[in-house]
């Protein structure tokens, strides 16, 4: 058996962290899981072109999904934070750099890192 590659490590925990999240807001239908699939190919592709950008995966794979969730069924994940207004979706911050976490830029607080958005939710803990 061979041993599993740095690059496919990189991509099943962000994949499982972007799963985590999506659960922890009952959105992980299988075809919310092909978008997940989707991204993770499409980030194969860039991290073997840039071998630099591997710690980025993570923020960069949440990123898509949230954006193919918006074109398919709307904003995702609705901030927990405020609790008047306008509803308004969690951004990844950073855009394009390690150790990404949902942010909520109405309040300016960090809201929780990708993959343990659960707790924040009201939901369990991501393990």
């Amino acid at each position: 058996m061979d041993p599993i590659s740095p690059l496919e490590q990189t991509l099943h925990a962000a994949r499982a962290l972007v799963l985590a999240d999506l659960a922890s807001g009952d959105v992980a239908a299988a075809d919310v899981v092909s978008l997940v699939e989707d991204s993770v190919v499409q980030r194969r592709w860039w991290v073997e072109q840039w071998p630099d950008g591997m710690a980025y995966v993570a923020g960069l794979i949440a990123q898509d999904v949230q954006d193919a969730l918006l074109e398919r069924y709307g904003r995702w994940p609705l901030c927990p934070v405020c609790g008047s207004g306008d509803p308004h979706a969690l951004e990844v911050e950073p855009e394009l750099g390690p150790d990404p976490h949902w942010v909520c830029h109405k309040a300016g607080v960090k809201v929780a890192p990708v993959g343990s958005l659960g707790p924040a939710l009201g939901g369990a803990a991501s393990s």
